[in-house]
């Protein structure tokens, strides 16, 4: 006799073993229809695994996460089989679940083109029609790889060979093809549907070295149903259109080039939109109370020993040598803060101290996984840390959310969510510091009264933190603020200040940053806005255009007036018609365009089309001036 717990506390009792299909059905016959795997005390496991033993046990379906990212898996294998089974001598090589989809690297000497894509597809779905049997095998590990050579699949035995002798491994079978896996799996191919499909191919190293071949891969997407497909590749579509690449180039806002992969080369209207977010941020900071440093580039291996980064850090830093000392380029700034912190006597008095900087970074980041100016090389921070006691947690944390949710808001984000994050199997520090951070940051989530979820295991390495996930105009969540909380690394660098006890203790030091890499962050101000950015986030706000070349005196005018009110304006002063002018700066996401000929240089007005209006306002001079200005102020100072 054995007790099964249910989710909801029901048990269920049993004389003999059953399998997970049995059990699902004698919930319900309809839930042996929907069920896909086990969740047995915690852990996924096929339906043909037997429950002969006391465990809580949930019947995972395709409307759950655990049962979406199986039928993901799923597909992935099902589009393995469908590939060898039309491209006979393709090796599979890996083929993981990745976020709302999956991909699997291929060894083959012809490329696969896009238009292979709808074949494999189409033989995809005949897999899926013919309802193969997926079954789980246990192998001995050398059989396995005489297996795999046997059969031509290298990648796959290599794969194999990496784990230790003596160990068994678990293969699926689905009809006649099989692969390594780890499982769990469908019971049967037919379990997945047909709300799939495959959305681009590229280029991929063996292991993600350099020095490997390189293999092909191809991406998909899959779903639990036909609906969400659809939902999924509309955004997809719609993204396209957003992607930030493609409108800074339209806007000539920036490029990248082989010289300086990973760093961005900030064009004139590109860099005035990242000094625009910059100078409206550091008010902000100013306005509460936030000193502003700059701290050097390169500092001494000697200083990230100390404080853990070498350890932890290192294959991600850009190093060098001068005078017989290696120097590595900071990949992040909290130890340099630290250094001034200790520069002098603090007291508790001068705590809290904010220290804020906007810090120049460099990380390395593999080639590969490059994207824009959202996954770059070389970044900055806006960056801030706050040194206060262990009593002033709470009240730092209610003002650093408080002002975040001010400049997510301005920027125009107003759906915020908050991740509580807590130790990683890798840290520093003892057990009993990262309890008493974790409580401390979580009691100061808890009064700020906003919703919060939790994410175990995912906090930085010297301590807890929350991360603020923003969700975009398409649906789609970025994480971008954090704030941590660090008992450790002022420690190890030696912080002190003295208490009111006449003694020194060790300041807490807060973590925080409300965009993290601006790069980054403006590439999602971009692909958020289409690159209709409001007028005061616009790099260029006006742009002037005379209907005749006789009008050319005045639209000069015309713009001279707008920059004295501080308003970003150009003249378009070429003998092009006025048509074509409109349509290229619309193109451009020029938010205002000014029209002037004759008429309106005689009374001094301005005919005023907004970005997206077919319609056209008629205006004296000095009141668009005043109108303009008015809307193009920051938000903070309005």
């Amino acid at each position: 006799m054995f007790t099964i717990t249910l989710p909801d506390g029901a048990t269920k009792q049993f004389e003999e073993p059953l399998d997970g299909l049995a059990f699902a059905k004698s919930i319900a016959p309809s839930l042996g229809k929907k069920a896909l795997a086990l969740k047995v005390d915690g852990e996924l496991t096929d339906l043909s695994l037997p429950l002969d033993r006391d465990a809580t046990v949930e019947i995972v379906t395709a409307n759950t996460p655990d049962g979406l990212e199986i039928m993901r898996h799923d597909c992935a294998h099902i589009m393995a089989e469908a590939v060898q089974e039309l491209f006979p001598g393709t090796q599979v090589t890996i083929g993981p679940v990745i976020e709302n989809g999956f991909f699997y690297d291929f060894a083959r000497d012809e490329p696969f083109s896009s238009d292979d894509l709808e074949t494999i597809e189409n033989k995809m779905k005949e897999i899926v029609d013919r309802n193969e049997p997926i079954v789980r095998e246990v192998w001995n590990r050398d059989e396995a790889i005489a297996h795999f050579l046997e059969i031509g699949e290298a990648y796959k035995a290599e794969i194999i060979g990496s784990i230790p002798a003596g160990e068994d491994v678990t293969l699926y079978r689905q009809g006649t093809w099989k692969d390594l896996c780890r499982g769990p799996h469908l019971p049967s191919t037919g379990k997945l549907g047909k709300a799939f499909k495959l959305t681009k191919l590229a280029g991929a190293y063996w292991r993600g070295d350099s020095n490997n071949p390189m293999l092909q891969r191809i991406y998909g997407t899959c779903w639990s149903t036909e609906a969400e497909l659809q939902d999924y590749l509309t955004m997809i579509e719609e993204a396209e259109k957003r992607d930030h690449r493609r409108i800074g180039k339209e806007m000539d806002l920036f490029h990248f080039q082989e010289e300086a992969q990973g760093m961005v080369f900030w064009h004139e209207k590109g860099w005035t939109l990242y000094r625009t977010v910059e100078t409206y941020l550091r008010r902000k900071l100013e306005k509460h109370d936030y000193g502003e440093v700059r701290t050097p580039q390169l500092v001494d291996r000697k200083l990230w020993e100390l404080s853990g980064h070498w350890d932890k850090f290192r294959e991600a830093m850009f190093v060098t040598e001068a005078d017989e000392r290696v120097l590595a380029l900071k990949p992040m700034n909290c130890p340099c803060h630290i250094e001034i912190f200790k520069q002098g006597l603090k007291s508790y008095r001068d705590l809290p101290l904010r220290m804020a900087e906007f810090g120049s970074c460099h990380r390395y980041e593999p080639s590969g996984a490059l994207h824009g100016i959202m996954r770059v090389r070389g970044f900055t921070q806006d960056d801030a840390h706050i040194f206060c006691t262990e009593d002033q947690i709470t009240s730092e944390t209610e003002a650093f959310c408080a002002i975040l949710q001010e400049v997510y808001q301005d920027l125009g984000f107003n759906d915020i969510r908050i991740m509580f994050s807590d130790r990683p199997e890798v840290r520093v520090g003892d057990d009993a510091v990262w309890d008493q951070s974790e409580k401390a940051l979580l009691d100061a989530v808890k009064a700020t009264g906003l919703p919060y979820e939790l994410t175990p295991g995912e906090g930085a390495f010297y301590g807890p933190k929350i991360e603020f996930h923003l969700r975009d105009a398409i649906g789609r969540s970025w994480q971008c603020g954090t704030l941590q909380v660090d008992f450790n690394l002022p420690s190890r660098l030696g912080a002190t200040y003295i208490g009111e006890d006449g003694a020194k203790h060790v300041p807490v030091m807060l973590h925080r940053a409300i965009l993290g890499s601006m790069e980054r962050f403006l590439g999602i101000l971009i692909e958020e806005h289409e690159g209709k950015f409001p007028l005061w986030l616009a790099p260029t706000q006006i742009m002037v255009c005379p209907i005749t070349t006789e009008a050319n005196v005045y639209a000069q005018e015309v713009v001279d007036a707008m920059k004295l009110s501080g308003l970003r304006a150009d003249a378009d002063l070429r003998n092009e018609k006025i048509n074509y002018k409109v349509r290229e700066h619309s193109l451009s996401k020029t938010p205002v365009i000014l029209a002037v000929g004759k008429r309106e240089a005689e009374d001094k007005t301005v005919s005023m089309r907004r970005l997206g209006s077919p319609d056209q306002t008629v205006s004296s001079l000095s009141d668009a001036v005043r109108e303009l200005e008015l809307e193009a102020r920051h938000p903070d100072m309005r």
